[in-house]
């Protein structure tokens, strides 16, 4: 089972490429939505979450924009709440590629926005960015309903710059030149690495335990960086 990483900074067209890989086929594991299915009522995050930022919590649910206030601009608070969230969105990921190699799906992704931020990419066989230039990203973004600059720079400033994300992928897809460029190299990055051999399902746990460890050099030669889709 080929794990490929799926990844872009926000508004650079991410959500589209996963549809497209859905349309191919391939299970896609979705992390915004698993987010929202532990801050949701009856959500495995909505009490500790409601033990550390009390007032969040509204009918059994995090309220997401109060939630956001809370730990905008706070570091600490930030980390607080990754501390809570993240290992409850990796065990939902971990029964997600555990129930796709069950099925023996040849191709699995993993959508995560913050791909490279978490270190994910260290249990990926191969990693793909949406890109697009960052006038085009702007105009995408602002123009969301309540988004304003200073939450789209807020956004970004959590976010790896794309020019890192880019140099750290495998595979680079620019969507602002069209939808069906976008699809037809994404066919062809599939059609690629059916052919490359897949080495990180089943994990070695050896390998996630020290992923934090890693090197910043270690991830500075992806193993398919010729390839340019």
């Amino acid at each position: 089972m080929f794990v490929l990483g799926l990844t872009g900074s926000i508004g650079m067209g991410k959500s589209t490429a996963s549809a497209m890989f859905r349309c191919m086929g391939a299970p896609v594991y979705d992390s915004d939505a698993s987010v929202h299915a532990v801050l949701r009522k009856g959500g495995s995050a909505v009490a500790p979450i409601d033990a550390a930022f009390p007032g969040v919590v509204a009918d059994g649910a995090v309220d997401r924009d109060a939630l956001g206030k809370r730990v905008f601009g706070d570091d600490a608070a930030l980390k607080t709440l990754e501390g809570i969230v993240h290992p409850l969105i990796r065990r939902r990921q971990d029964d997600f590629l555990k129930r796709c190699s069950r099925a023996r799906a040849p191709l699995v992704v993993l959508d995560i926005p913050l791909l490279f931020e978490v270190r994910l990419d260290g249990r990926c066989d191969a990693s793909v960015v949406i890109s697009a230039p960052a006038f085009i990203q702007a105009a995408r973004v602002l123009a969301r309903p309540g988004m304003t600059q200073e939450k789209f720079d807020g956004i970004l400033a959590r976010q790896m710059p794309d020019a890192e994300k880019r140099r750290l992928a495998d595979f680079v897809v620019p969507s602002n030149r069209g939808r069906g460029e976008t699809l037809r190299r994404l066919q062809q990055i599939a059609r690629l690495i059916l052919s490359m051999p897949a080495t990180h399902w089943p994990p070695d746990p050896f390998a996630e335990r020290t992923a934090d460890r890693r090197s910043p050099d270690a991830r500075d030669r992806p193993r398919y960086r010729n390839h340019r889709a």
